[in-house]
């Protein structure tokens, strides 16, 4: 097991300290690794910045020869290129990557490597490829995965997988090690040699793992030790030029703290493993593998029980789900009948103290209690009346009025040690704003034996740095009586204890003022209706007002203007009905048009011809081309292609490329048209309305067949007819760079990566290109250019055996622009008649591309 024990130098040999003191060892900033590979910190332009002590081992040159060079002069670009494909596909701050059987220089051994960044710096680890290890991975995982799936139950789930374990790695003791609500360990399944000892069963205290090892275990799934006899090699300069070590939090390679290495000893192992077991993202246990000779086991299948462990966080947390569910659906059972019948309570009817015997049956306990300020009732195994007074007093201090649990009640609150045997452990639920209602469970006192992998009390010495916390020399089994503490509260109890809080306070407990909350909620609907009609008033108000106010000058008779003030109302009331009919939700541009058109022709509404896709208006548009639209149709029957029985016009619409709505609007067949000799209000409302209210388009253009106009209407304006509608919800808006992306090109992506193509043709459809056409090799990027010439391209420069300096050729002879993306950190990789291209390099941002592709573009 992985152990807590540590150098405390700042410790004083008067100072009052637990094994939490632990918690202050920095394991991640050791400065060394474990001398089965080497490791290369570079910057982002592939600086080499540190280097393990022992380089010269693997690469034949010495540390002071390779700080400060680049690495593109010691590895091969193929490495390199492979490197920025998977540094390119690290996601998150905990993300590494893994390479198999590269050789780093021309006709060198292949290594395994390890990539990560380490705050702005890349961090190479590489281990010699075992050649001999003809382990077929995939095979080999998706067997081990069959086999755990056919495990029925949850403990033979967990004896298949130390098994499968174990069979992988070869290590002479796996176990699988689980974590208790205190943070203790325990050993719940184990496949074992015959020749080594069982731990199976036995507890390691909580402090044997401290807080930033759990921490480590989360963000680095696996940690190997292949000989705790090994030196550790330094990593060189130790030091920054700001004075900070390399974070080796994610490193594969970390070598081990010397008090960890002397736990191992004790306990007898050579060499150790340990995969971190997940369950929402915190550390739910280990598998903890233990050797007697030291053991290296190869990175590929170390990668393999990495994977194998994550299926297995997966399955142990489907297995305890559906065992939580099968005791929440019980208890949901009881909880539904009991909500039943508070359901059915009123004000002054029956008291909660009633329902005691089944709020009992909610969760599982012993005895439980109510305390308010209508008395007190006690049911089953609890304390006494005088003790359950102090015990409320003690959880207005504590409680803060939120659930508070504890199976170790007497620990806490010193007076209840003398009513263990009847309540050990409590869960008490508030009841009321003020600490003064509470709902108590409670459970007895169960005790029970523990056995320890020996006394959980280590040694403290004094040494001659400080004190010391030396780790135990014997892990025989050792066993401690405990008493005072009751069953644990799980976290299914914690959950529905929180529903049944929900459920009492907002059915039980707020019963008194029901009828005061019915009565301040109608006079807040009817002030929030108040208000409403109010804005709507005065808006139709106001525009009325200027409505009569800008028709005024217009009009050449009292009649006139009331026929051309009434008509302009009567559109917007038409506009308004269609509207409200749908609850003021998006209404159809067709209903708007040929409302507007019957109210003119009556049964010659068939000379608007109408063709389009059917789309939906917001509200605020409908209610804007309402008053267009009126306008246009005015005019038509007035002196256009309607005021005639010969003429007819077309009405059409269809969506642009970004999603606006293009409407033109065609007159045929009437009188000669002539531009007028001045605008009137209508020509303003045609031509001003859909620019300023909309922020769209507007165009009208005096054609001698016939009257035409263009409007655009933004697409935030405009929703498709099949679009939610009434108690539907509306689709959520896209991203503005998805609404208008700042390309509106045909792109070429050339990247011979599969993950990473799909990643940069994600990116440059987000930016709103056009097309992408994608090519994996230059004869196919040829073709492309061939076929179909893009407007801009995006270039991988290493396809593998080949670069696209020829698709870069063909696109200069053409004329495209086109931008590099590389892996590469210096511009001498590229020939002359590149040094001025454009260069984005990986891993590359959809930001990066952005600027690149508009830079180029101009």
């Amino acid at each position: 097991m992985p152990d807590a024990s540590t150098l405390l130098p700042d410790s004083s040999p008067g100072e009052a300290f637990d094994l939490t003191n632990c918690d202050r060892e920095p394991i991640h900033l050791l400065g060394a690794i474990q001398p089965i590979g080497f490791l290369i910190a570079t910057s982002p332009d592939w600086r080499i910045q540190r280097v393990s002590a022992n380089v010269a081992q693997y690469l034949g040159r010495p540390p002071e020869a390779l700080l400060g060079t680049l690495l593109p002069d010691l590895f091969t670009r193929e490495v390199l290129h492979e490197i920025g494909g998977r540094l390119h596909l690290l996601r998150g701050p905990n993300a590494l990557e893994r390479l198999f059987g590269l050789p780093l220089r021309e006709g060198g051994a292949p290594f395994d490597l390890a990539v990560h960044m380490a705050g702005e710096q890349i961090v190479i680890e590489a281990e010699p490829s075992d050649l001999e290890d003809a382990l077929e991975a995939a095979t080999t995982v998706r067997s081990m995965i069959t086999r755990l799936q056919q495990a029925e139950g949850f403990e033979a789930l967990c004896k298949e997988a130390v098994r499968q374990i174990r069979g992988l790695t070869g290590f002479s003791r796996v176990m699988l090690y689980r974590f208790h609500h205190d943070g203790t360990g325990e050993v719940i399944a184990e496949s074992a040699a015959s020749f080594v000892d069982s731990f199976m069963g036995l507890r390691f205290p909580a402090s044997d793992i401290p807080k930033q090892a759990r921490l480590l275990y989360e963000r680095n799934w696996l940690r190997l030790i292949g000989d705790t006899g090994a030196e550790p090699v330094a990593i060189l300069p130790q030091r920054d030029a700001g004075g900070q070590p390399l974070d080796l939090s994610l490193s594969v390679l970390r070598s081990v703290s010397p008090t960890h290495v002397e736990y191992l000893r004790n306990m007898g192992v050579a060499a150790s493993m340990s995969i971190s077991v997940l369950r929402k993202g915190k550390l739910w246990g280990l598998i903890a593998c233990h050797h007697t000779e030291p053991l290296r086991v190869p990175f590929e299948r170390r990668t393999a029980a990495e994977l194998f462990a994550q299926v297995l966080s997966l399955q142990l947390e489907s297995r305890e789900r559906e065992m939580d569910q099968a005791r929440e659906t019980a208890a949901n059972k009881v909880h539904n009948r009991l909500m039943a019948s508070l359901g059915a309570m009123r004000p002054g009817s029956r008291s909660l103290a009633d329902f005691l015997e089944m709020l009992a049956e909610v969760l599982p306990c012993d005895g439980v209690g109510l305390w308010s300020a209508h008395g007190t009732a006690l049911r089953g195994s609890t304390p006494g009346t005088e003790d359950f007074a102090a015990l409320v007093r003690f959880l207005n201090r504590a409680a803060s009025g939120t659930i508070y649990a504890t199976h170790r009640l007497g620990e806490v609150f010193e007076p209840a040690r003398a009513f263990a045997d009847r309540a050990a452990g409590l869960l008490a639920i508030p009841l009321s704003r003020g600490p003064r209602d509470y709902l108590v469970f409670f459970r007895r006192q169960v005790s029970h034996a523990v056995t320890w992998a020996g006394d959980p009390n280590k040694p403290v010495t004094m040494g001659p740095d400080g004190v010391r916390i030396a780790p135990r020399k014997s892990f025989a089994a050792w066993r401690e009586m405990v008493d005072g503490h009751s069953a644990p509260w799980t976290e299914t109890d914690m959950q529905t204890a929180e529903r049944l809080r929900v459920t009492l306070l907002e059915v039980v407990l707020q019963l008194s003022d029901l009828a005061e909350r019915e009565r301040r909620v109608a006079q807040e609907r009817q002030e929030i209706l108040i208000a409403e009609l109010n804005h709507r008033v005065r808006n139709i108000l106001g525009l009325i007002r200027g409505l009569v106010k800008q028709s005024q000058g217009n009009a050449s008779s009292v009649e006139d203007f009331a026929t051309m003030i009434g008509g302009r109302i009567q559109a917007l009331a038409r506009a308004h009905d269609q509207i409200t009919a749908d609850k003021w939700q998006p209404a159809p541009l067709a209903d708007l048009v040929l409302a507007e058109a019957a109210a003119y022709l009556e049964h010659r509404a068939d000379r608007v011809i109408l063709s389009g896709p059917p789309v939906l208006l917001e509200p605020n548009a409908h209610t804007t081309m309402a008053l267009v639209i009126h306008e246009m149709m005015t005019n038509a029957v007035k002196y256009g292609a309607l005021c005639d029985r010969h003429g007819t016009v077309r009405i059409g619409w269809h969506r642009l490329e970004g999603g606006d709505l293009e409407i033109l609007w065609n007159e045929e067949g009437g009188p000669p048209v002539q531009a007028p000799s001045r605008k009137g209000f209508g020509t303003t409302i045609i031509e001003r309305a859909v620019p300023h209210d909309l922020g769209g388009e507007a165009e009208l253009r005096y054609a001698l067949g016939g009257l035409q106009a263009r409007f655009v209407l933004p697409a935030a304006q405009v929703h498709d007819a099949a679009a939610p509608r009434q108690d539907e919800p509306l689709p959520a808006p896209r991203p503005a760079e998805e609404e208008a992306g700042p390309l509106g090109r045909r792109v070429m992506l050339v990247e011979d990566n599969l993950l990473i193509a799909m990643d940069a043709e994600d990116q440059l459809r987000r930016l709103g290109a056009a097309e992408v056409d994608v090519a994996s090799s230059v004869q196919a990027a040829l073709q492309i250019i061939a076929r179909t010439p893009p407007d801009v391209a995006l270039l991988d420069m290493n396809l593998g055996r080949e670069t696209s300096f020829p698709v870069a050729d063909a696109l200069s002879a053409r004329g495209i622009p086109y931008v590099f993306a590389t892996g590469y950190g210096e511009a001498s990789a590229f020939p002359e008649r590149f040094q001025r291209s454009a260069v984005v390099k990986k891993p590359y941002t959809q930001a990066d591309i952005r600027a690149a592709l508009l830079g180029c573009l101009g």
